[in-house]
């Protein structure tokens, strides 16, 4: 069952921007913490970055700090990543997340969607 779906995806060159979009489909979530993650093709999933639910809590994975801001819409229900100065070793499957508590680990967050591709040209 998906609860998540983000949406932005897509091709783009080093040095360019991309926004990302989370909405949630079948039901809200009110009070969550929303969390984005990446995954590289025969990499690990790894933390990018978290927004707490007021949106006055962020915290960023070192590797994006600075290029990436994460940011939430709860009128429309919509968490962001607004992604600059890409590069290459930005290229993943980007997924959204929702949980309880601002962390970075994986199994604290109980609702996923199913990814979206980005990949970034040399």
């Amino acid at each position: 069952q998906v609860h998540l779906v983000e949406s932005g995806g897509g091709l783009v060159q080093a040095g360019g921007s991309l926004r990302l979009s989370c909405a949630p489909s079948g039901r809200t979530f009110s009070g969550y913490v929303m969390g984005w993650f990446r995954q590289a093709p025969g990499k690990e999933r790894e933390f990018v970055a978290v927004i707490s639910w007021s949106g006055d809590s962020t915290y960023y994975a070192d590797a994006v700090k600075g290029r990436f801001t994460i940011s939430r819409d709860n009128a429309k229900n919509t968490v962001y990543l607004q992604m600059n100065s890409l590069k290459p070793e930005d290229a993943a499957v980007y997924y959204c997340a929702a949980g309880r508590v601002v962390v970075t680990t994986q199994s604290a967050y109980h609702y996923w969607g199913q990814g979206t591709q980005v990949t970034v040209s040399s």
